[in-house]
């Protein structure tokens, strides 16, 4: 389905209308269209791809660049072309070294018919993980240029990945949220804050929606606790995939060891998963 220009306009005020609300809302991450159907129907407001749980679905590690932009770009629209709900993508780093690059891939990810996307400032390379300070704003002001240039509000978020990568500096991740703000990012993102009172810390440090991401001792916190502390917006990254990958594998382990078939019993009924994938995508 070709999503027309009306429609992805209409999407992306909603999804930016989501920001400014009262509380904070979830997006549901879906790894691929038959998940972003089944998100659709349980009622969420918007969607997200994640990196990690299309990786996985690929049967390759995330993190690596072994995914590449036209096989993320390609779930991307598979994802946007099974729901009428707003669709951000995951766009990791850019998938480029370069300003050029960076402004690319929001053009292409918007005639993916996504609303949004992020843009972190880890580097994939285990040596040296993080992109300098300089660096990272510069990313993030390439790709809010590219968004302005495009024909609807298409909402960036930045992200800082210290807390990913092996390095816990707080006051850091605040100055790098603070130079996004300032470079235009429309939400800033810290995936992996260690608690609450982080959360509380990075919430307070700067003034645009705030993505917190439910893992770790986060995901005790409730979608109204995190959002007394500032939260604006909740994702669940590859949470719900995991979730997925492990109850396979539970079952799949208890026909290995014990012969028994018991644990289907907990599958989705065919018949109402061959409903919801032939329901209708949009309204």
């Amino acid at each position: 389905m070709q999503l027309s220009l009306e429609d992805q306009h209409r999407r992306a005020l909603a999804f930016r209308e989501l920001h400014t609300g009262p509380g904070a809302f979830v997006v549901a991450n879906a790894w691929d269209a038959g998940t972003a159907r089944l998100l659709t129907d349980l009622g969420f407001a918007a969607l997200a791809t994640t990196s990690a749980g299309l990786a996985f679905s690929l049967g390759r590690a995330d993190g690596a660049d072994l995914v590449d932009r036209a096989e993320a770009l390609a779930n991307a629209r598979a994802i946007v072309s099974a729901t009428h709900l707003p669709v951000a993508a995951d766009l990791e780093s850019g998938f480029g070294a370069d300003a050029e690059a960076i402004a690319a891939t929001i053009e292409l990810a918007a005639e993916a018919g996504l609303v949004g996307g992020s843009i972190e400032d880890a580097t994939g390379d285990p040596q040296a993980p993080i992109h300098s300070f300089e660096v990272a704003v510069e990313r993030v002001g390439a790709a809010v240029a590219a968004a302005r240039r495009l024909d609807l509000p298409f909402t960036v978020t930045a992200r800082a990945e210290n807390f990913l990568h092996g390095r816990p500096d707080l006051a850091d991740t605040v100055r790098r949220l603070q130079a996004f703000e300032a470079a235009g990012a429309d939400v800033l993102f810290a995936p992996g804050l260690p608690d609450a009172e982080a959360v509380r810390t990075v919430c307070a440090a700067v003034s645009r929606p705030v993505n917190v991401l439910a893992a770790g001792p986060l995901a005790e916190l409730t979608v109204q606790q995190l959002g007394e502390l500032g939260a604006r917006r909740i994702s669940v990254g590859s949470g719900f995939s995991r979730v997925a990958l492990g109850a396979a594998r539970r079952a799949a382990d208890a026909v290995l060891r014990t012969g028994s078939f018991a644990a289907l019993a907990e599958a989705l009924p065919f018949g109402e998963a061959n409903a919801l994938m032939a329901g209708p995508a949009t309204d």
